[in-house]
């Protein structure tokens, strides 16, 4: 099965300002990303990297924020990607003719980890006409720093060229053209013709003294650009021998690519996604920067990345969270939920009022006020990236492992503290169920590496404080009047991150608790096949929650239920956009992709649902024993906890003990 290169019906290709978030495309150098729509236009593009301001932003205003758009009038378009790399081709298609637009920025070198590849900061266009001659249309509208700052534009030599306070962007290959002068800044325009089998090649380039292009440069650099894509990727995308991932090796492939273009190869963060603001609900305010690394995402992506066999994304994102943590810690160790990709901790946020917000979703916003709040589950998937690791036998340095130890030691300081939860809830902390049960993990995982690959460190205190962990969660966090596990303790609100209590091994899936935490989930948060997050997801209005999806396919899939769980994941994997890209969320009233795109976590979800769906059908996969199987329990010797009585006459034992 394949969305690639799918046509979009007409009537989502009406000329209305802004383009369906599904109609874009993403491209990048592993330092920026840009997103491209399927009309030609490069409405997101920041600069020098993904958290600097846009110097394209028409995707959060389509008037003030500024566009590069190449296209053919009247004409309708499709898209794909080359296959195997982040390089789009976007196909106009007049009577008689095809304009091919193929968009790449620069790369070349090892990316394999960090640091061994090159890149460019530009954005490189090939327009090549095949069939009758075409005039193909040309706009470029620079608006620096999030259309804050205002800039000049003129003719030197063969460019055009945009400069402001501290910068300047320069276009060639438009040798006819005009600048006009508009209330909202200075706008390039022009056209020109392609004959038969002719191309042509715009560069548009940010500090750079370079202002020439040629289509032998761009073309060349092209080739060099696929070859590393190529050279990188480990699913297969031949649909004849798909591999492992059978009919969803193009969107796993997909989601592979995607989240290699979420790393910054200067540092070896991932971030959640490369764009801000992009609402949650159309029209309202729930709009947020998702331009950085949390622990979270990033602990997750590292884990899946892992899985595909790219052992060096994973190791050096704990080592870089291991430094940037370290250094933000003067006085009391304790890690930051989120940082800029070179490690920042000051994420103040900001509102932009001058700009529109995409489809008047205001406010547009830069910043991200979470990064104050104490979320404890990055604890488990911290550990478990570690974890992983281990169990793959990846070798890791004396640093990491001493990091790991202290993040164990740091779970049995705060795990009896209140916190904001995974879904960053604004206001009151409260003690959230999934939020212990991953501090429970933590300390599980850590004992484990302590007792099979040799962690140092407070193993019986992790031990002890783990099994208090548990009885808590067992019982504080599930109702036995709605007869399921709870968004936090006291409350009977559902949470979907509570699917992932027997994925974590804190229960078995054969659990009435579990089993009936399941079906009522499904009950009261599912919407058109997609999952919504929680109670208040469903009762504010927002899109349904596709990473929730993917977790709803995978406890199916290990509850022997591999018939709705391989029924959810075909329907989920329809919500894709037809370049294979998810964003945070769907709504299911109209089909649009919502949040900020692509996300790092929906492609994570996938990769994990379509390999834990093989797993329960009996298919090879690329991972021996995926956490929470049979064959996974019985490695780490969990038991099969029947009640709660049991369970906690052994704590009372053991909570002395740590007394």
């Amino acid at each position: 099965m394949t969305t690639a290169g799918r046509y979009y019906p007409s009537s989502r290709m009406a000329d209305h300002p802004y383009q369906p978030i599904e109609s874009y495309g993403a491209i990048g150098n592993l330092r920026s990303v840009g997103l491209i729509g399927a009309n030609g236009s490069l409405d997101w593009l920041c600069f020098p990297n993904v958290g600097g301001g846009s110097v394209f932003g028409a995707l959060l205003d389509a008037e003030k924020g500024g566009r590069f758009k190449v296209w053919v009038k009247g004409a309708s378009s499709r898209q794909r990607y080359l296959d195997g790399t982040n390089v789009l081709r976007t196909a106009f298609l007049p009577k008689g003719s095809i304009v091919s637009v193929t968009d790449l920025m620069p790369l070349w070198g090892s990316i394999r980890g960090k640091g061994h590849s090159k890149a460019l900061q530009e954005v490189h266009r090939l327009v090549g006409c095949h069939g009758r001659a075409e005039h193909v249309q040309v706009e470029w509208s620079p608006r620096p720093d999030y259309a804050r700052a205002r800039c000049s534009i003129d003719r030197e030599g063969e460019a055009w060229v945009a400069r402001w306070d501290g910068g300047r962007l320069s276009l060639c290959g438009l040798p006819e053209g005009e600048v006009h002068e508009t209330a909202n800044g200075p706008v390039v325009t022009g056209a020109f013709r392609l004959e038969r089998d002719e191309e042509r090649a715009l560069v548009t380039r940010h500090c750079s003294e370079e202002l020439s292009c040629s289509v032998d440069g761009t073309r060349e650099l092209l080739e060099r650009t696929v070859e590393t894509w190529r050279g990188w990727v480990h699913t297969p995308m031949d649909h004849e021998t798909p591999g492992w991932a059978s009919e969803w090796a193009h969107l796993v492939s997909r989601s592979e690519l995607a989240l290699k273009l979420l790393i910054h190869d200067d540092t070896g963060a991932i971030i959640a996604a490369p764009t801000t603001s992009l609402p949650e609900a159309v029209g309202g305010d729930l709009n947020w920067d998702y331009r950085y690394s949390w622990l979270r995402d990033a602990s997750m992506a590292a884990q899946a990345l892992l899985a595909l066999g790219h052992h060096e994304e994973a190791v050096e994102y704990l080592e870089w969270i291991r430094d940037a943590s370290e250094a933000s810690c003067a006085v009391v160790w304790e890690p930051r939920i989120m940082y800029g990709v070179h490690g920042e901790k000051d994420l103040d946020e900001v509102e932009l009022p001058h700009l529109d917000g995409y489809r008047s979703s205001r406010p547009v916003r830069i910043g991200n006020g979470a990064a104050e709040q104490r979320q404890l589950e990055v604890y488990g998937e911290l550990m478990s990236t570690g974890y992983e690791l281990m169990r793959q036998k990846v070798p890791m340095d004396d640093r990491t492992m001493r990091f790991l130890a202290r993040t164990a030691d740091k779970v049995c300081e705060v795990w009896e503290q209140p916190d904001s939860g995974i879904w960053e809830r604004r206001g009151e902390e409260n003690h959230y169920t999934y939020s212990k049960v991953m501090l429970w993990v933590a300390l599980d995982r850590a004992a484990h590496m302590a007792e099979q690959y040799g962690l140092e460190g407070s193993t019986e205190r992790w031990k002890e404080v783990g099994d208090l962990i548990a009885d808590t969660v067992l019982r504080e966090g599930y109702s036995e009047r709605r007869g399921a596990f709870t968004e936090h303790f006291g409350s009977e609100a559902l949470d979907a991150a509570n699917l992932r209590i027997p994925l974590m091994e804190l229960l078995p899936f054969e659990d009435s608790r579990v089993q009936g935490t399941i079906d009522l989930i499904v009950e009261e948060l599912l919407e058109g096949g997609m999952l919504h997050r929680n109670t208040e997801g469903v009762e504010r209005g927002e899109g349904t929650f596709v990473m929730c999806t993917f977790w709803l396919v995978q406890v199916l899939a290990l509850s022997g239920r591999a018939r709705e769980a391989r029924a959810f994941l075909e329907n989920a994997s329809e919500v894709a956009s037809p370049l294979g890209l998810f964003a945070e969320m769907f709504d299911p009233r109209t089909g649009a992709q919502l949040g900020n795109y692509p996300q790092a976590f929906s492609h994570i979800g996938f990769i994990n649902a379509v390999m834990y769906l093989l797993y329960a059908e009996g298919r090879d996969i690329p991972i021996l024993d995926p956490i929470g199987s049979i064959g996974h329990r019985s490695v780490l010797g969990h038991r099969h906890v029947a009640g709660i009585d049991r369970r906690s006459e052994m704590m009372q034992t053991r909570q002395s003990r740590v007394n």
